[in-house]
């Protein structure tokens, strides 16, 4: 019997359409999925956005692979076309910095080009995990606002099992706590399965988050004061980050910038 080492997670009647504007691409996902992900059905394929709306509304697929880069509608454009999206998407693209950036604070899945086997299997074992429990991502209206601005103005936190999305400037500070990320807001607090680090690369373009402390990132617009004796950060909300003496002078030089 075969394991999930080799090939995707067993499951029944997953059809899948491909999207991309080039025949030998579609060619290699299909034969990819083919071989290593033998339970899903490949049900069609499309040249461009416009042809596969069309099609995605008369078969009704379960999965997407879709294409970023295409003439005419970018793929990450389709979800205008649908009021409700009741299937699941797999990107593809080709690198780009921003682009990934944006997939990972969407929590949207995809697959760089050449497409990795082992990478292809992983983005469709989770894929049909969410088809099998009925479980929809609300959070492609959230990429296609990233990549349409190239600038990040909400984020998509995984938690207990629901979708939330924030905005960027509603976040007061990011505190590492092992492994996972605490994400304060004037609301509420939330806990992200996603290392400081992250959060710190994925906001790296915006001038108001600062990284104070191993375990702080802070947004300059909520600093009320700071403390230069004890190295604490007065945040809104009664929150306190920490500030290591090794960043004090880059800190107050971005505070100045901010004032």
């Amino acid at each position: 019997m075969p394991t999930l080492q080799y090939i995707c997670k067993m499951a029944e009647n997953v059809r899948a359409v491909i999207v991309d504007d080039e025949e030998g691409a579609r060619d290699v996902l299909a034969n990819l999925l083919s071989t290593f992900c033998p339970n899903i059905e490949v049900i069609g394929a499309f040249p461009n956005v416009e042809i596969a709306v069309e099609g995605i509304k008369r078969s009704k697929p379960d999965l997407v692979f879709l294409d970023i880069e295409m003439p005419t509608y970018a793929g990450h454009e389709i979800v205008s076309f649908f009021d409700k999206i009741d299937f699941e998407i797999i990107f593809v693209t080709a690198y780009d910095s921003y682009a990934v950036k944006a997939f990972e604070v969407s929590a949207v899945d995809y697959l760089l080009k050449p497409v990795d086997i082992e990478r292809l299997k992983e983005a469709t074992n989770k894929a049909i995990d969410r088809i099998q429990t009925k479980e929809r991502s609300k959070n492609y209206e959230v990429l296609k606002e990233s990549l349409e601005s190239d600038k990040i103005k909400n984020l998509v936190i995984a938690e207990k099992g629901d979708q939330n999305i924030i905005s960027v400037d509603d976040i007061i500070a990011i505190e590492a706590q092992e492994s996972y990320s605490c994400i304060y807001t004037a609301n509420r607090k939330y806990l992200a399965s996603k290392n400081l680090k992250h959060f710190e690369t994925v906001l790296l373009d915006n001038k108001n988050f600062f990284r104070t402390h191993k375990s702080w990132v802070v947004n300059l617009e909520m600093v009320e004061k700071y403390s230069k004796s004890t190295g604490e950060i007065p945040l809104e909300n009664s929150i306190v980050a920490r500030l290591s003496k090794y960043r004090k002078e880059e800190f107050e030089k971005a505070l100045l910038v901010k004032a």
